[in-house]
């Protein structure tokens, strides 16, 4: 069977590599670059995505930098929806919200403009991964801050032995991932 035939999760399992010890020792980082580099199965990503939620009202799409940013665009583009950015702290020129958050491998800060998105606006939160689920649940606090409705995450991995997806449930994130990567 040629990979062309294979369901878009297997052909994404295939292609998205693994590099051992990255950022840290015992950190198996998932990379998706390799996904971008194959425009037909990137341009099946996003066509995915798109049908997931071309029905639902969305008002804009966040990206979580830096990955995030790649999808959100992506999707917010085939949407034509508006992109909001979340970033690392001190990336954003203009006034801004801050919320810090723990990951796999320590902590950081994300941020997002103050003017972002409107109060009551639906947003679906965008990101390559779920790990611990503190970077989405960063993105989520700081949509709320602003009073936009928080209505899914969007995700090409999940990595369920961390928990991060049960985490963003339980808070009540609603969490949809294309694949997932169980253990080493």
């Amino acid at each position: 069977m040629s990979v062309s035939q294979l369901s878009l999760q297997s052909r994404l399992l295939a292609t998205i590599r693994t590099v051992p010890d990255w950022p840290k020792t015992g950190v198996h980082f998932r990379d998706i670059t390799p996904l971008f580099q194959s425009p037909d199965l990137w341009a099946e990503v996003i066509s995915h995505f798109v049908e997931r939620y071309k029905h639902r009202k969305i008002d804009a799409i966040a990206g979580l930098e830096a990955r995030g940013f790649i999808l959100g665009a992506a999707l917010a583009h085939s949407m034509n929806l508006p992109f909001i950015p979340i970033r690392k702290k001190g990336k954003l020129p203009y006034k801004t919200l801050s919320e810090d958050y723990d990951l796999e491998y320590g902590t950081a800060t994300m941020e997002i403009h103050t003017d972002a998105c409107r109060p009551g606006d639906k947003v679906l939160l965008a990101d390559d991964l779920i790990a611990t689920g503190g970077t989405l649940l960063a993105g989520k606090k700081l949509l709320d801050r602003i009073g936009a409705e928080v209505i899914e995450a969007a995700v090409v991995i999940d990595l369920p032995y961390l928990g991060g997806a049960e985490k963003c449930r339980a808070s009540g994130l609603p969490v949809y991932a294309l694949i997932q990567f169980d253990g080493d």
